[in-house]
């Protein structure tokens, strides 16, 4: 669950993120806005910080069960992402709720992101910092991908990331990069 007191700053980081945007009032930019990505993050983010079974959580659950199938994104109120999240075109895109992803990362639509049930990498992904995943792009299984990484359109990734890595092709290619992710991670809100 997503800490309450946290949650302003959190909406203002993912907001920020969508060109530089800052405002007051960002429940009107979600409601209103040309982002799709944003709508689905304020309606989340909110689902995430309150209880399912209170009134508050019972409406944003609900909320964000209808944006789900409007946008065509599945990520589970509670899955822990951490603020800055860029989610830039709406389209499929499919998040197990026990992955972890960090902060100040780009999803492109039409990916993937999910579990093994059996083999030597059972489990879910960890995704660091600054993270740019591309269009089409399947990550699956117990691995960790490193900070600063850039996974290109159509990769398949079951295998760690180091920091600083540029992955292309399937199976996945890693080319160690610095500043990887230069000029595709944008609008980052310093803390």
């Amino acid at each position: 669950m997503i800490d309450r007191r946290t949650l302003k700053g959190t909406i203002a980081a993912d907001l920020f993120r969508y060109g530089g945007k800052r405002t007051s009032f960002p429940l009107l930019y979600a409601l209103f806005g040309p982002h799709p990505g944003f709508t689905y993050t304020y309606a989340w983010r909110h689902a995430s910080a309150y209880p399912k079974r209170s009134l508050r959580g019972f409406f944003w659950h609900l909320l964000v069960r209808h944006l789900m199938y409007r946008y065509g994104f599945q990520i589970p109120p509670g899955t822990l992402i951490g603020k800055g999240l860029y989610i830039g075109h709406f389209g499929t895109v499919v998040v197990n709720g026990r992955s972890k992803i960090g902060e100040n990362c780009n999803i492109a639509h039409s990916i993937t992101i999910g579990q093994v049930n059996r083999g030597k990498l059972v489990g879910y992904p960890t995704i660091g910092n600054r993270v740019w995943i591309g269009t089409g792009a399947v990550i699956v299984g117990n691995i960790h991908i490193g900070n600063d990484v850039l996974i290109a359109p159509n990769a398949y990734v079951n295998c760690n990331i180091p920091d600083h890595s540029l992955v292309i092709g399937n199976p996945g290619q890693i080319t160690p990069r610095d500043n990887a992710t230069d000029g595709y991670v944008c609008h980052v809100l310093d803390s």
